[in-house]
This record gives structure tokens, C-alpha cells and sequence, in this order.
């Protein structure tokens, strides 16, 4: 605890000479921009460790040489589970010379030619120009430090906290869980359903070209799916999320749920290690109009792992019982970890309102998709 009172006091050191309008306790920007290894990197999903970010204008500047010199100093100190490092060039020699790469795990470079992401930072000069900045971001991406040389920052990575302690407290996703959402003979009925009918292999939505489209990376998901197509179980899940779910959002959140799309039961299987990794719900146009994502368990005392993390709230993990559901923002970050032992089955809605209904129905000229069919509640 006196480690990290000190480290408090040096974060408000550090803040008294920051030179751009981010200040500690900011949230920073997302953005989505190409790296050497992915041509769409999207920083906002590096969420769950700390992030030193530094801007330059050039790998060869005299600014950008201290940098990579610094960060060969220090380069046992990004794992990407504890701490990552993320440089960010405006010179296109950089890329098209390949001066600068990722270095996975825990390095990674953007390419920002036209300094669109060094703007939005504050890591400009009058002139337009890129200005050396040092950015120390916490699993939130939310500042900590910033400088102008990487001295100090650096001598303080050894001393942070773990990951799940950088609040100083306890930090707990805000989420719903509320048990008794499905009785267990419904639960049974929809394993039942699955195990009749068998799942297939379930992707995960992304934008291309404009576009929304499935893509499928069992490094980032491995689940299965099945459409429940029978009129009688889809009537009985609509019912019970109506009345036993929907108040509960309106209380907790002040939301008025009036659609649902989706009915699957979806199984994690142990012998494929079924998890998907961290991600948000509501990313691309052909989905921005989700609000809530339900997350409700059909057999939580017979499968091990599989639990929800959110990584911007630390390490804790939920796990609703059977018949009962977590209900939580579509715009959060969150994970379902691997499944070690047996089969996890789960049904998994969004919920929306008449507002994201028309919002839906603007962009569903951007999907390369179908998606399962909604219906009011």
C-alpha cells in the first residue's frame, strides 16, 4: 500500500509538467490503424494491462532513436499480459521500409502517415507537426503519466501495480446478474434442442470494404450455435425475458428493452478449449444497434472455466447459475474464458429498443450477413 501511495504522488509529479490537454484520469481515444502484423489494429481492445504509448515523428528522429533505445532497455517489462508497448510513427519510410515492427509479444508499432492519431492525442505542435509525447495508460485506457521523455515513465514501470490493483480498490464490472431467468426444465429443453439438432461453427462480426461480415479465427473463438427455429421454445425464452429480465434492466439501468435478436443456444466445448477472447458487441454498423448483451447459463454446475471477464475491471469473473443470466453493456470489453472441463450451454440474446430498431434498419444496408430475426418483446 506505501508503494502504491508513492506511485500516486508520482503520477501528480508527472502531471504538473504534462504537455497536451490528456491529463491523468482522461480516457484516450480509440482507434483503428495498421500495424506490421494486422492492417486494422484496434486499439481499443488492448484493455486489461497497462499500455505505455509513445508518439514520434520519425523511427530515425533523435526523439524517435531515445525511444527504441529506451524500449531495448526495458523490453523484459512488456508481456502484453502485465504491460504492452505501442509506438506510434508518422514518417512512411517507417512502414513502407519496415524501419519499425511488432515484436509480439508486447511490442507493436502503428503507422500514422498523415499524424490523424498524433492529433487526436494532443501530440502535435502548433504547427501541425508530431511531438514527442510519452503516454503510461492504465487497463482502463485511461491516463496515468504523460511526458515528453521516456526517463521517468520508465523508472516507474517496475513499481506499478498488478494490473487488477491499479485503482488502489476492488473494481467490479457494471453488470446484472440475476438468477431464476429460465426454470431448469426450459434450460433442459433447450440442451435437448442443441444436442438434437447439433451447433455449427460460430464466427464473430467485423467491418471490411464497409462492410459487415462474419469471420472465423479459432485463435479468438471457438464456439458452436444452434438456431432455435421451434415456434414453442422461442415463444417460452421471449416470455421469460419479458417478465422476469426486462424490468430488472429497467430498474438497474433505465432502460426499456422492446426487442431481442437472436435465438441460439451456443455450447463451449473442453475438448477444443471453446472460449472467445476479449471483444465488444457493438463494433461494427451492421450491430451498432445493440444495447444489452444476455448471457444466460443453462448448465453452470456441469462444465469448469468458461466464466465472463471484463478486462477493463480487473480479474474477477461472473458466472450466473443455471437458469440465470449476466446482463451488461454491448459496448463493454468482455472474454469467456476457455471451458476446461465439460460442456457449457448458454443463451445468448441482445437487446434494443425502438430508437436502435430504426438505427438497425438505416444500416442494414452495410451487412454482408444475415442476422437471426428479431422480434418485439
Amino acid at each position: 500500500m506505501l508503494a502504491f501511495a508513492w506511485f500516486r504522488g508520482f503520477i501528480r509529479e508527472i502531471s504538473v509538467n504534462s504537455m497536451t490537454r490528456l491529463t491523468p484520469g482522461d480516457p484516450v481515444p480509440w482507434f483503428k490503424a495498421a500495424t506490421s502484423s494486422r492492417p486494422d489494429y484496434n486499439f481499443g481492445t488492448v484493455t486489461g494491462r497497462y499500455v505505455v504509448l509513445v508518439f514520434v515523428s520519425s523511427s530515425v528522429s533523435a526523439a524517435g532513436k531515445e525511444c527504441l533505445e529506451a524500449l531495448k532497455c526495458t523490453r523484459s517489462f512488456f508481456n502484453d499480459s502485465q504491460l504492452a508497448f505501442f509506438g506510434v510513427t508518422a514518417d512512411p519510410l517507417d512502414q513502407s521500409q519496415q524501419r519499425v515492427r511488432d515484436d509480439i509479444p508486447g511490442v507493436r508499432w502503428f503507422y500514422d502517415s498523415g499524424a490523424a492519431i498524433a492529433r487526436s492525442f494532443g501530440a502535435t505542435d502548433p504547427e501541425g507537426k508530431v511531438a514527442t509525447r510519452w503516454f503510461l495508460l492504465d487497463p482502463m485506457l485511461r491516463v496515468l503519466m504523460v511526458d515528453s521523455s521516456p526517463a521517468r515513465m520508465l523508472e516507474v514501470l517496475s513499481m506499478l501495480p498488478t494490473p487488477s490493483e491499479h485503482a488502489g480498490c476492488e473494481l467490479t464490472a457494471p453488470v446484472l446478474l440475476i438468477p431464476r431467468i429460465f426454470e431448469p426444465g426450459l434450460c433442459k429443453a433447450l440442451i435437448d434442442y442443441y444436442q438434437q439438432r447439433g451447433g455449427e461453427k460460430s464466427g464473430f462480426m467485423l467491418e471490411r470494404h464497409g462492410k459487415t461480415t462474419v469471420a472465423d479465427d479459432q485463435r479468438h473463438k471457438r464456439r458452436s450455435d444452434c438456431t432455435i427455429e421451434d415456434a414453442a421454445l422461442r415463444e417460452a425464452c421471449q416470455v421469460r425475458v419479458k417478465c422476469r429480465l426486462v424490468p430488472e434492466i429497467a430498474k438497474s439501468f433505465q432502460f426499456a428493452a422492446t426487442r431481442m435478436e437472436r435465438y441460439i443456444v451456443a455450447c463451449y466445448r473442453s475438448d477444443e478449449a471453446g472460449h472467445f477472447r476479449p471483444h465488444r458487441d457493438n463494433t461494427t454498423r451492421g450491430t451498432a444497434h445493440r444495447r444489452f448483451a444476455v448471457t444466460l447459463n443453462l448448465n453452470a454446475e456441469e462444465y469448469e472455466g468458461g466464466e465472463l471477464r471484463f478486462p477493463e475491471f480487473g480479474s474477477r469473473t461472473y458466472k450466473p447459475p443455471t437458469g440465470g443470466a449476466v446482463v451488461f453493456s454491448c459496448s463493454l470489453q468482455h472474454e469467456a474464458l476457455p471451458v476446461r472441463k465439460g460442456m457449457r450451454f448458454v443463451f445468448l440474446p441482445f437487446l434494443y429498443d425502438e430508437a436502435a430498431a430504426q438505427l438497425r434498419e438505416e444500416n442494414n444496408r452495410f451487412l454482408d450477413v444475415s442476422i437471426d430475426s428479431y422480434r418485439r418483446l
